[in-house]
C-alpha cells in the first residue's frame, strides 16, 4: 500500500506538497506574528528585557544556590554594566518585526511539527502512521521546554557573562539591540532544535542512517563539543556550566536509549521476515 502511493507521486507532485508545507506554516507563523505584535510592549519591557535586570529569576536562583553550596556570594550577580542602544535609524522597526515573526515561530511550532508529519507519513508503516498525535506532543514539548531552557538559562548566563566581561575597565559595555535582540534570538531557537534531538535520532535510525553503536562511539566527542558550548555561553565557574551541560548531555543519552530501542525493533522484524 505505502509503495503503491510512493509511486503514484511523481517528483513533481512531493515538490508541490512541500511547497504548501512551506506556505501553510508561513502563514501560521505571520498569523501567530500578528498577535504577538498586539502584545509587543509586554513581550520587549518583561520577557527580552527581563535578563538585564539583576532580579531576574534565574540570578536569584544562582544566588541562593551558592549560599547553600556554601560558596556565599560568588555567583550571585547584584550588576550589569552594560546598556543597550539603537545605532541604526530603522534599526527598533526591524527588530520589532523580526520579533514578533520569531515568536510566531515559537507558537506556530506545533502546527508545523503536524504540517511535516502529513509531508513525511505516506513513508511510513500503517502502523506508525497512527502515531501522528503522540509525535506532535512529544516534539512539541521537547521544543518548548528547550526554548524555557534557552531562555531561563542560557541566555541570563549569556548576558551576565558579556556583560562583565572587559579586556580593561577603559572600555565600556555598550550593545547593539540588534545585537542583543539576537543572542536571544539565537539561544532561544538553538536550544529549542537542539531539545529536538532525540526525535532527530528517532527518524534517522528508522532511516538507517544513525545506529546506537554510532552514538556511543561518538559519545566522547559530544560530550568534548557540550562542555565547550556550556564554557562558552557561561561564567568561568564550574556550577554554571555544569548547570548548561548536564541537560544537553541527558538529550543525548536520551537519543542513545531512542536510537536502541528503534533498532533492536528493526532487527526483530528482519529476524521474522527472514524466517
Amino acid at each position: 500500500m505505502i509503495k503503491k502511493q510512493l509511486k503514484e507521486m511523481s517528483f513533481l507532485d512531493h515538490l508541490e506538497e512541500l511547497r504548501w508545507l512551506l506556505v501553510r506554516s508561513t502563514v501560521a507563523i505571520l498569523i501567530f506574528a500578528t498577535v504577538t505584535f498586539f502584545i509587543s510592549d509586554y513581550i520587549f519591557d518583561v520577557i527580552i528585557f527581563g535578563p538585564k535586570s539583576p532580579d531576574f529569576i534565574t540570578y536569584r536562583f544562582f544566588c541562593d544556590l551558592s549560599h547553600q553550596l556554601g560558596f556565599a556570594d560568588s555567583i550571585c550577580v547584584t550588576d550589569l554594566p552594560f546598556i543597550i542602544q539603537n545605532i541604526d535609524v530603522e534599526g527598533q522597526v526591524n527588530i520589532l518585526v523580526w520579533t514578533c515573526i520569531t515568536a510566531g515561530f515559537i507558537l506556530a511550532f506545533p502546527y508545523i511539527l503536524l504540517q511535516l508529519w502529513n509531508f513525511i507519513s505516506p513513508a511510513l508503516y500503517k502502523n506508525e502512521r497512527k502515531h501522528a498525535k503522540l509525535f506532535i506532543f512529544i516534539a512539541s514539548i521537547l521544543f518548548f521546554l528547550g526554548v524555557l531552557f534557552g531562555y531561563f538559562v542560557v541566555v541570563p548566563m549569556s548576558v551576565n557573562f558579556f556583560a562583565t566581561f572587559r579586556v580593561s575597565n577603559v572600555v565600556q559595555n555598550q550593545f547593539s539591540f540588534d545585537s542583543y535582540i539576537g543572542m536571544i534570538k539565537t539561544s532561544v531557537i538553538a536550544s529549542g532544535l537542539f531539545f529536538e534531538l532525540p526525535v532527530i535520532i528517532y527518524f534517522l535510525t528508522k532511516l538507517g542512517l544513525v545506529t546506537p553503536q554510532f552514538l556511543r562511539t561518538s559519545w566522547r566527542y559530544s560530550v568534548v563539543i557540550i562542555l565547550i558550548v556550556a564554557a562558552i555561553v557561561t561564567p568561568p565557574d564550574v556550577v554554571s556550566q555544569l548547570i548548561v551541560a548536564i541537560p544537553m548531555l541527558l538529550i543525548y543519552e536520551l537519543s542513545i536509549l531512542i536510537s536502541n530501542i528503534v533498532y533492536k525493533k528493526q532487527l526483530k522484524k528482519e529476524g521474522q521476515i527472514g524466517s
